[in-house]
């Protein structure tokens, strides 16, 4: 993000009007001049909650089954099993690359998915699953 752009602010449609999620964005936009007109580009937010969620998740199998040497090596493993990388040629050979799953590099719907094979994944390796690692409530 460059210095001088505003970090972004996330909406909710409501009938014909999109409302500021939160108290900082609903605060943003009053502070715009009246009538003043703001660009806004369209596009579905991802939900940093599922995204904390996984981490979470991650970090639970590590301490539980010791399968990894941190959250961010079995992230690496499960976007390798799970078939979400890049293939790429070094010297005359196939390589897979793990791809991102930022905010910028995917939709929420891309995320589910992506989620949901790496639950499944895991759960057929590592014999761990959302309920176990968190409780019934997960």
């Amino acid at each position: 993000m460059a210095k001088n752009e505003h970090p972004p602010i996330y909406v909710l449609r409501r009938g014909d009007s999109l409302i500021g999620e939160m108290e900082a964005d609903r605060e943003w936009i009053r502070q715009q001049p009246h009538d003043q007109r703001i660009k806004v580009l369209m596009h579905g937010g991802r939900s940093p909650s599922k995204l904390r969620f996984y981490w979470s998740f991650l970090g639970k199998v590590v301490k539980a089954t010791d399968c990894a040497p941190s959250t961010e090596t079995l992230h690496d493993i499960v976007k390798l099993h799970t078939g979400f990388v890049v293939p790429i040629m070094v010297k005359g050979f196939p390589v897979a690359v793990p791809k991102s799953i930022s905010f910028t590099s995917m939709s929420e719907e891309e995320f589910n998915a992506f989620l949901e094979k790496a639950i499944e994944w895991i759960a057929a390796t590592y014999d761990v699953t959302p309920e176990m690692a968190f409780g019934e409530a997960a």
